[in-house]
């Protein structure tokens, strides 16, 4: 039976106006990769807001498993740039040993970034710090807006195989936002396409057929889907080329570490 990590029942927020999101029904288990795609404005940030406790909800309930450690990682991270930074004492702010720290930073690939200025670091490396600062408290859930924000699409393709190992390892849940529609189906279990309301859910592999899916993204979108999605056999490096796996597939159509995934 799989462990619920947290469960929305019939959740909507409102400020001013028409719900920002409006009934959302959602379970998460324990070796979960839910990933939320959906318009500008579909209120994908506001719904793991509200998993966080970070916004509070205007009717339905949110359940997480008592005790539950989560890791978040922001969209974006907002620094004073006149204030010296170091990444080693920005992993010291999660109150985490220094040990565990350091081997986050390692797991992430950016182990010997530790005594570089945060300031300084590339969008990759910089979203692998991210990580690595959820992952020091060893979570069971992990939460992540749009983890490969400001990276380019090969490092992208890195930073999702990153994230379905950790998954792999640690045995947590995840929930990811992205709008990185072509990389995001073969780094999930399963899609959720919010418009406010939930449009449709399902496998990646199906979603693309899915009328609700097609009417958000069009039909295009929704062919390119269809055809993209394959079985991810292979590994990135810390720039995202293809380093090992089945040769056949780093032939395959975006699958060369200069394309998309």
């Amino acid at each position: 039976m799989p462990e619920r990590l947290v469960t929305l029942n019939n959740v909507s927020v409102r400020f001013d106006g028409p719900p920002v999101i409006d009934g959302i029904n959602l379970t998460v288990n324990r070796g979960d990769i839910v990933t939320i795609i959906g318009p500008n404005g579909a209120g994908k940030t506001t719904l793991i807001k509200s998993v966080l406790g970070l916004q509070r909800v205007s009717s339905g309930n949110i359940w997480l498993k008592p005790g539950v450690r989560i890791g978040y990682v922001p969209q974006h991270l907002v620094l004073q740039p006149t204030l010296p930074l170091s990444v080693r004492r920005f992993m010291m702010l999660t109150g985490e040993a220094g040990d565990r720290c350091q081997q986050a930073l390692t797991r992430t690939g950016v182990g010997h970034l530790v005594d570089a200025s945060i300031h300084h670091l590339s969008g990759g490396e910089k979203q692998r710090v991210l990580i690595a600062r959820a992952l020091a408290r060893n979570p069971e859930l992990l939460v992540l807006d749009e983890p490969a924000q400001g990276v380019d699409i090969n490092g992208q393709a890195a930073l999702y195989e990153l994230i379905r190992s950790l998954r792999d390892e640690l045995h947590c849940g995840v929930i990811m936002i992205s709008h990185d529609l072509h990389l995001v189906m073969a780094a999930t279990d399963q899609v959720i396409c919010l418009n406010q309301h939930v449009c449709c859910s399902g496998r990646p592999e199906d979603i693309s057929a899915d009328p609700a899916f097609i009417e958000t993204f069009g039909q295009q979108v929704a062919e390119s889907l269809a055809v993209y999605h394959h079985h991810h056999n292979h590994q990135h490096n810390l720039h995202g080329d293809v380093v090992a796996g089945d040769a056949d597939h780093r032939q395959h159509e975006g699958c060369s570490g200069h394309g998309a995934h």
